[in-house]
């Protein structure tokens, strides 16, 4: 029994409970954590293929890891259900759909009757950072609230988050890791008795009647509520080329699923595809994860996340490519797992420049390249008329700081529309639309000698919404003015404490010290650091580099500096020489990585639909002869057939019609009915108890 990619030492993350559930996977024995999934389980014990396609035999591995998919699908006990949303028990036994499965008899005692009803003033879909914002302010005024949230605990996205958001601190725990958040929020919502949870259930559909039927693990349920708020976040878009469908191309969503989560250590050798936050924050946390990232592409020019970001990948040593896509995955010689990406430049047309190609060997890709809200259930509420609410990612596409807010905002609203008497401050609505900005102009960065014994240099030049570097100094000493878009400023004489650089959550703040050499040739800096510490012990060289990840030369380590109030973050205190003392803002823990030859590729014709292994030239056909429908093209050729609904493909083929040239008012849209998520025949059986959280 392999545990091979387990991780039991991560700087941020404390360890999880030895694996002790007994299951079998395709006969194989193996062990899971309790309460793990069967996919998490799988990927630590160095699985990745979790079956073959009935159509093609195409190897089927993970894409969302958040049930929004159905790539995942996996016999439990001869049942298909999907593997990251089925917690392992003893004694299970998992397999493989390889082709069309032979499903055992139905044993199952029971009868369909009326489902079981239940009734609530508030009803709220999704237990991410808005949904809970929302109920804990409906709760705390004593109003009725009934939560319901499809995974094992509370927390949303917020639980796959190690690293310190931004944000404004007094609104949204700016300065505080997500995980921690997420904590808070459920401790918070446990307080207030006016509040239920039901986790490990699935809203799969609105009715005329004004229910929503609700999926438990005790069976099939319709809920009557006076307002209902859906804030079911967002589901990560794919993207459609060349071996996009191999087993380790998947979701960096998926990806910190994995690792953040479960503590599995998905990848060997990542990169990833995509230059927003997403993409960003997920090469950091491999990069924390012990494991290799190879690189980073992004379409635009520029990277769409925060410069801060970028800048901290870079500084490690991870290469971003902007203006470059992934032409092309290629896999083993079965096409079994994922061996090789193609990159190339695009040029502004985002065609790929001829001769800029390049391939490097890796095990995983990160499609990173964008969200799209889970609003389904949010617009059929709409147009039945019932008094709904949408808030977070469901509403707007933004940072987890944003919702945070947001859900406070229409939680207070919806407790004003029930007849509660409370207030809404003014300025929280522009606080709101600051939360949501994207990013500001980056300025150039300025770093004065002053003649000072400590200071700080803050490499923050980009307009972003962030705070907690004012509230830190004690002496006051760094103020962002009327705004928290501002840049921060310096003024007075630091003490040198290091609480701006503990809880800076760009880690673009360092000190330092000019009177540490007598002699003038060396300066010492404090520098933060959130990776593994193996290499970095005192008196090991480093290499340092510039904010942008330049090189600029050689660098000591002195000591470690580990306190709780830094919330897990080291400070390093580094020798230079003086005359680098302004330039280094980090150290690379990375060598560049080569390209490799670049083989033939495998195949032209990519996968589109991936439920039903659709090729995007089977989709080229019917535009061509005519099919303007998207209800009419699911019938021909079956895109959309499959078990995700359309979720994932849906914007694959508006945007192969808009390659044909075909504008999109033209194009009918598919019809989207209940029930939206898979629902097994047997939740609708009176009196059925379940307890494995499909």
């Amino acid at each position: 029994m392999s545990d091979s990619r387990r991780l039991t030492d991560h700087p941020v993350l404390a360890p999880l409970p030895a694996p002790t559930v007994a299951f079998t996977f395709n006969g194989r024995p193996l062990r899971a954590r309790p309460g793990e999934v069967v996919s998490s389980a799988l990927y630590a014990a160095g699985i990745t293929v979790l079956g073959h396609h009935h159509r093609d035999g195409g190897a089927q591995g993970i894409f969302c890891v958040n049930g929004q998919c159905s790539q995942c699908t996996v016999l439990v006990d001869g049942r298909p259900l999907k593997a990251c949303m089925t917690r392992v028990v003893e004694g299970m036994k998992v397999e493989s759909c390889d082709g069309r499965p032979v499903l055992p008899p139905d044993d199952q005692a029971g009868m369909l009757g009326r489902p079981g009803e239940h009734r609530t003033q508030v009803l709220i879909l999704g237990g991410g950072p808005a949904g809970l914002c929302a109920a804990i302010e409906l709760g705390t005024l004593g109003i009725e609230v009934l939560v319901v949230d499809d995974k094992p605990a509370l927390g949303g996205k917020l639980t796959l988050q190690t690293h310190q958001f931004f944000g404004a601190m007094a609104e949204c725990w700016a300065g505080t890791r997500g995980i921690d958040i997420a904590t808070i929020l459920a401790d918070d919502i446990a307080s207030l008795p006016s509040v239920q949870v039901w986790l490990d259930s699935t809203a799969v559909g609105v009715f005329a009647d004004e229910q929503i039927g609700v999926v438990t693990p005790q069976g099939y349920r319709l809920v009557k509520a006076d307002a209902l708020l859906v804030a079911l976040g967002a589901r990560e878009k794919s993207l459609s080329f060349p071996g996009c469908d191999l087993p380790g191309v998947y979701g960096a969503g998926a990806f910190q699923t994995l690792v953040n989560r479960d503590l599995v250590q998905a990848s060997r050798r990542l990169f990833v595809l995509g230059g927003g936050n997403v993409g960003l924050i997920g090469a950091y946390h491999a990069l924390q994860a012990g494991i290799d990232v190879v690189g980073l592409v992004e379409a635009l020019p520029e990277l769409g996340g925060y410069k801060v970001h970028g800048d901290k990948i870079k500084r490690l040593g991870v290469p971003v490519w902007t203006s470059h896509t992934v032409l092309r995955a290629d896999g083993d010689g079965a096409r079994e797992q994922l061996r090789s990406v193609t990159i190339a430049e695009v040029d502004a047309h985002f065609q790929p420049v001829v001769g800029s190609e390049r391939t490097y060997e890796v095990d995983t890709l990160l499609i990173a390249v964008g969200l799209n809200s889970c609003d389904e259930l949010l617009i059929k509420s709409q147009e039945l008329g019932l008094k709904v609410y949408g808030a977070g990612d469901t509403a707007e596409i933004a940072e987890a700081s944003a919702a945070i807010f947001s859900g406070r905002i229409v939680g207070r609203q919806i407790a004003r529309d029930l007849g509660t008497v409370v207030t809404i401050p003014d300025d929280w609505s522009t606080l709101a639309a600051v939360l949501r900005s994207r990013p500001g102009k980056v300025q150039p960065l300025t770093v004065a000698e002053l003649p000072l014994s400590v200071h700080p240099v803050i490499r923050c030049v980009q307009e972003i919404p962030c705070d907690p570097c004012e509230a830190s100094c004690p002496e006051g000493l760094i103020t962002i003015g009327d705004s928290i878009m501002n840049l921060p400023q310096y003024d007075g004489v630091c003490l040198g404490c290091g609480e701006c650089v503990s809880v800076c959550p760009g880690l673009a703040i360092n000190l330092v010290f000019n009177d540490y050499d007598p002699s003038g040739e060396h300066s010492l800096l404090m520098l933060p650091f959130e990776c593994s510490v193996d290499a970095v012990l005192p008196g090991a060289e480093i290499d340092t580099v510039d904010m942008d990840g330049e090189p600029v030369g050689k660098g000591r380590v002195i000591a470690l500096r580990e306190r709780p109030e830094q919330d897990r973050r080291v400070l390093l205190l580094v020798e230079v020489p003086a005359a680098d003392k302004l330039k280094v803002a980090g150290f690379t823990i990375r060598g560049p990585s080569d390209p490799i030859a670049t083989a033939e590729p495998q195949l032209d014709d990519p996968i589109v639909c991936r439920c039903e292994r659709v090729p995007k030239s089977a989709i080229v056909e019917q535009i061509r002869e005519g099919v303007r429908d998207l209800n009419q093209l699911k019938a021909l050729a079956r895109v959309s057939m499959g078990g995700c609904g359309g979720k994932t493909c849906t914007e694959l083929v508006r945007r192969i019609f808009r390659e044909e040239g075909v504008d999109l008012g033209e194009i009918t849209a598919g019809t989207t009915r209940p029930l939206v998520a898979e629902t097994p025949l047997g939740a609708f059986v009176r009196g059925q108890e379940e307890d494995r959280g499909e």
